[in-house]
């Protein structure tokens, strides 16, 4: 492992806490170290209260922040007496812990102190650093693995049974350091869940850090015949051959067994669909996560292959074998949210797609502990006992609450196309913020603001062929489909029927009709498959209930496409699809109008340009943004039993009316 200690760059952040901020991006970045707001790490200072008085401080990780991107309002200032004289209670509840660290936080504003803190403060060092590193799990995951860690690192490190984080582990490691530390100490395993590190400086505990994950990592290579540097979340992104269609019908079983429907996106791996592919895929991943701190993302175990039901009962069983110990503890739900099946690969499930990429990113590196190990005799987790500890413990489980109740539309995923531009952008944009993943389709790219729930495709929707690639990349990226927009459309040339241009004609009728019926076509098997039910919003035209001169083509198409939605309602009922309709007027602020259009059109009626955009019953202008909620309020569950609708926004037509 390559150390990345730049004296120059460290000296940029002043003090022995900036070190400390330095130091911890330096390891957050490493994936193979830390993942996911797992390690923390801490510093020892003097600090003047508001007296004046010196006081000696513990600054340790703040709960909820990320090693790669912490600030120095991360973390926690802790008395670091007192925290300290904690470690000498004979116990201490999980909520006392936490209640009586934050008692002894200088900044009552501060973040909730790492769980370990207690141990940052037992420890006779000004620094530590605490990783999960793939190399050490590697080494401790075994059924020798005590041998294995005293045979590479001899009396230089501490060896720490596996205790739960928490007071209890605090006292443990204390307890093992008294007994084990000498003069040459520059480590601590704890089995099965990863390595201290510690200094009179942060450079310093960073230094052994690396040193001794080096160390472990050329180990394996000499012993088991494994490099883990060339870690699986590097290999090549290739799609494993199962169908979206088969990705689609699992995440429908998957949603039903969480009660709520869920993403379920395929990680393109080229290492992940060989591991999924495994004779013993059964055996070696069923054994356990690589730490029990993964367990709140990706359950005890994956589901191997496709059954939903098997994998539920067994989560029923493990739930009723353990939970004497918790009576109060209510079941989660028993989901998968980490699928290997041999056609269709490494799958991760989620109510966010930020969710699915934790999972993903998580068990990419289980993966290279579980073959590192394996190269080793065999890889080995901890007792379910100690798992379902972890994985039902206040403390994790108040982790995930953190994040608070997801958006309506968590876990559900839309197509929307004209998504670049005008009411399909205002779309894209009101379904995002309802929480939907979004595959937009477009003929050019947007401006839309990057988000990992964005996918933005570029597809012809007159291409039948074109259109239904992208909706199976958008499927294999999200899982599904719940929502279809149909938003692409043009106005065509202006002409009087008696001069209507022939290609003008089929070209409006193409992208207007030819492309909502071709979206209709694609989208539909996975639209029967919806979790909640299929949801289809077609946008018509205030036209088609009133047209005007000049505007044949358009018009017809847009009635074209009302009607084929009628039929869409009357056919997809059956399969709990319903379609409705929308009929905007005037919508100016998309690109079919032009101010200098707007201003023509307003003199024609002797109108002033905002005049004439506010020509309707109720005197209001209508944008694309009102548009898009009026979508994503029909695309709601509110709208869950009203099928073959037709809605005007137009501010109110005496002529529709």
């Amino acid at each position: 492992m390559k150390n990345l200690w730049n004296t120059n760059e460290a000296a940029t952040f002043s003090g022995p806490l900036g070190e400390c901020v330095y130091g911890s991006r330096l390891l957050g970045a490493e994936a193979s170290l830390v993942l996911h707001g797992g390690g923390n790490t801490s510093v020892k200072a003097e600090q003047s209260d508001i007296h004046g008085d010196p006081v000696d401080v513990l600054y340790v990780k703040g709960s909820g922040w990320d090693l790669a991107t912490i600030e120095p309002q991360g973390f926690a200032p802790l008395r670091l007496e007192a925290v300290k004289r904690l470690a000498e209670l004979p116990a201490l509840t999980d909520t006392e812990m936490v209640n009586q660290l934050r008692l002894n936080l200088l900044d009552a504003s501060a973040p909730n102190p790492s769980v370990e803190a207690i141990l940052h403060a037992s420890l006779p060092f000004t620094a530590v650093q605490h990783t999960h590193a793939d190399a050490a799990l590697a080494l401790t995951n075994t059924s020798d693995g005590e041998q294995r860690v005293r045979e590479l690192w001899g009396k230089s490190v501490v060896i720490v049974p596996y205790v739960m984080p928490g007071f209890d582990l605090a006292k443990a490691c204390a307890l093992e350091f008294e007994k084990q530390a000498n003069s040459d100490t520059v480590a601590m395993v704890l089995m099965n869940h990863g390595v201290f590190t510690f200094g009179d400086t942060t450079e310093q505990a960073y230094n052994n850090m690396i040193e001794v994950i080096t160390e472990a990592e050329d180990y394996l290579i000499a012993t088991a015949g494994v490099d883990i540097t060339s870690s699986a979340a590097m290999a090549t992104p290739v799609n494993a051959t199962g169908s979206a269609l088969d990705q689609a019908k699992l995440r429908g079983h998957l949603s039903n067994a969480a009660g709520r429907p869920m993403l379920l996106a395929r990680t393109p791996n080229q290492r992940a669909n060989t591991f999924a592919a495994r004779s013993d895929i059964a055996d070696v991943a069923c054994r356990g996560p690589a730490t029990p701190d993964h367990i709140i993302r990706t359950k005890q175990f994956p589901l191997i292959g496709r059954n939903i039901d098997e994998f539920v009962a067994n989560y029923h069983s493990y739930f009723e074998r353990n939970q004497d110990r918790f009576p109060d503890v209510q079941e989660l739900d028993p989901a998968p949210r980490v699928v290997l099946d041999s056609k269709l690969g490494l799958l991760t499930a989620g109510a966010r797609i930020s969710d699915c990429e934790i999972a993903s990113d998580i068990y990419l590196h289980t993966i290279d502990v579980i073959e590192a190990s394996e190269g080793l005799g065999g890889f080995v987790a901890l007792p379910e006992t100690d798992l379902f500890e972890v994985e039902y413990w206040e403390l994790e489980q108040a982790k995930l609450a953190k994040s608070g109740q997801p958006p309506a539309m968590s876990g559900e995923v839309a197509v929307v196309t004209g998504s670049a531009s005008g009411i399909g952008r205002a779309c894209t944009e009101a379904l995002l913020s309802q929480g939907a993943a979004v595959i937009g389709i477009d003929l050019n790219t947007s401006e839309t603001p990057v988000t990992p729930s964005f996918l933005e495709l570029t597809a012809d929707v007159t291409d039948p062929e074109s259109l239904a690639t992208a909706v199976t990349t958008g499927v294999e990226r999200f899982g599904g489909i719940d929502i279809v927009v149909a938003a692409a459309g043009i106005f065509g040339a202006s002409n009087e029927i008696a001069d209507i241009v022939q290609s003008d004609w089929e070209t409006t009728l193409s992208v207007n009709l030819n492309g909502v019926t071709n979206l209709l076509q694609a989208t539909h098997p996975f639209l029967a498959l919806a979790p909640g039910g299929g949801r289809v919003l077609l946008v018509g035209s205030k036209n088609v209930p009133a047209p005007g001169k000049g505007a044949a083509a358009y018009s017809a198409s847009k009635a074209a496409v009302t009607q084929l939605g009628r039929v869409a309602a009357l056919e997809w009922a059956e399969d709990g699809i319903v379609v409705n309709t929308i009929h905007p007027d005037g919508i100016f602020d998309t690109g079919l109008w032009s101010q200098e259009l707007v201003e023509q059109r307003a003199a024609n009626y002797g109108l002033t340009a905002d005049e004439y955009k506010r020509r309707n019953l109720l005197g209001q202008e209508i944008t694309s943004g009102d548009v898009g909620e009026l979508v994503a309020a029909m695309c709601s569950h509110s709208f869950r039993k009203i099928t073959g609708a037709q809605i005007p926004i137009d501010g109110g037509s005496d002529r529709v009316i």
